[in-house]
């Protein structure tokens, strides 16, 4: 009997849903045949024959008040097969809305003198079997359509989620994507839900038992409500059970933060990311300040394909400068920008040019045309094992780069240079970090040989100093990622390793509020959250994969790789800011004379390519460069 059910339910839902005009159809149809039941039953089958086209005409009259409800609270434009509680609620106030609107043209206007006339008693019985009827129509149809989604659909999922959110989200996986999902039971922390059902399914406590419950339904995916997504991802212990269990986390990707009102796109609704998983807290500027301090502004970035400068370029376009000078010297991620500003920023005058930091007169020519208002350098070689290799070609692009760059900055008069550094900085152990430091150096003394009247010039030199981000070209997740798709192993240098990391837009965010706002000399530091151990990211991105037997490799730390990062030297100190993510480091001030002069040096002997006496001049200008499992460490 069940399977002759399903085969007539196939062919049903085989079809597409029901037009609009047809759910009216049947909801005023329902209307009228309700009361033409109760009427025989109250008159009799004799009586009702004899004044029965009379009787019709008078309910289509009454009909129209039922009308009336139904366009006030659109009935008719809720897919039958996908009726939630909500939909239930809104026909029955329509039909309350007829039959209150009938006994009142009764009542007070003697409206059924006109008419055949009708019991009261008549009419509420009728209007009671009408919303009965309803009811269990879109009810039973509801009941049929999930009778045969059990057995197709791909997933069968949990909501960790109760109220608007959760609703949200299971009325929209149900109306857009039931061939995909199958509700089966809610999540809640709440100790008053569970046992209670929403939509018709059993809401779940949410203690050690759930992924038992879980494996029991078969549950192999948890959808994790708006509202839900950072108390989901603070649990630890909870998203480690989950992926442990084989259990899929799907989250909704949202723009900005969801206000409890508005509908899920079921598009919106995505595989939970690694990124998504790290331990951090939100991270709130004051963009508004930014704005208003950018907005009509001419605006060169360095580095603009990169990872940090493309985002830099997609913030900074929203507030609509009047030129954008781009600059990098990748061909084609630079040519995909060009197309990016075109599309998504039409209106704003874009100047996409591919040249490299060390080409003097292509870059003068760039500040002479365009006169740069703000510089934001985010141009530079960044890889440790690339760079402990080309030590040279780290001095010429970070650190002459660099010179040239803020050489330029000071003679075209501009206001503010703000320049990306890392945390590889701080007490160096590689070349790629040492060469960060010397620029860090260079522009410092720069500001302050500026405001000593040492120099001639205006321009406010700002260093902002932060660790990875996430996800950025060649960095270790999309490593990861790539191993884990070939089979394995994932490499991790060691297993005590870690780092600090923060989201890109994150990051970049933080680069815009301290380099607008810092009035120049300021090396700004900022608050990276907690550690994160490499090989626990690993675990957890193999877990969250679903791959088997997929093995974690130690390959021992790479030349210039020390176990952890710091974001400050030793012998520095922090002061606050006006973000408590955002802190100055207090580092010690150098003779801008004396820099020049050893960097003039340092310079020329990279252009000799002699790697080893490079080096040894980069430790002479950075005492606290200490190599690491490098060749340079002879030099120490």
């Amino acid at each position: 009997m069940t399977n002759f059910i399903k085969k007539i339910a196939r062919w049903y839902f085989s079809k597409s849903a029901m037009p609009y005009w047809m759910v009216l159809f049947f909801d005023c149809s329902v209307v009228l045949v309700s009361n033409l039941i109760i009427y025989v039953l109250d008159m009799g089958a004799t009586y009702t024959a004899l004044h029965f086209w009379p009787l019709v005409g008078t309910l289509l009259v009454y009909l129209i008040p039922y009308l009336v409800g139904f366009r006030l609270m659109r009935t008719y434009s809720s897919v039958m097969r996908y009726s939630s509680f909500a939909d239930l609620y809104r026909l029955g106030i329509a039909n309350f809305i007829g039959i209150s609107t009938v006994e009142f043209l009764r009542l007070f206007l003697h409206f059924d003198k006109l008419f055949v006339p009708i019991k009261w008693h008549t009419l509420l019985f009728a209007w009671l079997l009408a919303t009965i009827l309803m009811f269990a129509a879109r009810l039973i149809i509801k009941y049929l359509f999930d009778l045969i989604n059990e057995d197709r659909a791909l997933r069968r999922v949990f909501i960790y989620g109760t109220k608007s959110g959760g609703q949200a989200l299971a009325k929209s996986i149900r109306v857009a994507q039931p061939q995909r999902y199958l509700l089966r039971g809610f999540i809640s922390d709440s100790a008053d839900m569970p046992g209670h059902t929403i939509q018709g399914m059993r809401v779940y406590k949410n203690d050690k038992d759930i992924i038992n419950i879980m494996k029991q339904e078969h549950v192999k995916v948890l959808l994790v409500s708006p509202m839900k997504v950072e108390r989901l991802m603070a649990n630890t212990e909870m998203t480690e059970a989950l992926m442990n269990a084989g259990i899929q986390i799907f989250t909704v990707q949202l723009e900005k933060r969801w206000d409890g009102k508005s509908e899920i796109n079921a598009s919106q609704i995505h595989e939970v990311q690694i990124e998504d998983l790290l331990p951090r807290e939100e991270i709130e500027i004051d963009l508004k300040a930014v704005e208003e301090l950018l907005r009509g502004k001419r605006i060169m970035i360095t580095g603009s394909a990169g990872s940090i400068g493309s985002e830099m370029v997609r913030q900074i376009a929203k507030w609509e400068p009047s030129q954008l000078v781009l600059v990098d010297q990748a061909e084609t991620p630079q040519h995909d920008i060009r197309l990016m500003m075109s599309r998504d920023f039409p209106g704003i005058k874009c100047e996409a040019v591919v040249t490299t930091i060390t080409h003097v007169q292509s870059l003068e020519r760039l500040f002479l045309q365009y006169r740069p208002e703000y510089v934001f350098h985010a141009a530079a070689y960044k890889h440790v094992p690339m760079m402990e290799d080309n030590p040279t070609e780290a001095v010429q692009n970070n650190i002459h780069g660099t010179c040239i760059l803020a050489d330029l900055a000071v003679k075209y008069g501009v206001k503010k240079f703000v320049m990306i550094s890392t945390d590889k900085a701080v007490n160096p152990t590689n070349v790629m970090g040492c060469s960060k430091r010397i620029c860090e150096i260079y522009v410092q003394a720069l500001d302050s040989a500026i405001k000593a009247g040492k120099v001639k010039g205006q321009t406010q030199f700002v260093t902002t100093r932060f660790g990875n981000v996430l996800g950025s070209n060649g960095s270790v997740i999309p490593l990861f990622r790539q191993q884990i798709r070939n089979g394995g192993p994932v490499t991790v240098t060691h297993p005590d390793i870690i780092r600090f990391f923060m989201l890109i837009p994150e990051a970049c965010k933080l680069v815009l509020e301290a380099g607008t706002i810092g009035q120049g000399g300021e090396i700004f530091v900022f608050d990276m959250g907690k550690p994160v151990k490499i090989a626990d990211l690993a675990r957890r991105m193999i877990l969250l994969s679903g791959a088997k037997n997929i093995e974690i490799k130690y390959t021992g730390l790479r030349d210039g790789e020390k176990l952890y990062e710091e974001v400050l030297n030793d012998q520095e100190r922090t002061k606050p800011t006006f973000n408590k993510k955002i802190k100055i480091a207090k580092v010690r001030e150098y003779d801008f004379d004396e820099v020049k002069q050893q960097l003039d040096e340092l310079i020329k002997v990279s252009e000799k390519y002699d790697n080893m006496e490079t080096v040894r001049i980069m430790k002479r200008i950075v005492p606290e460069y200490k190599s690491q499992n490098s060749v340079y460490e002879s030099l120490d």
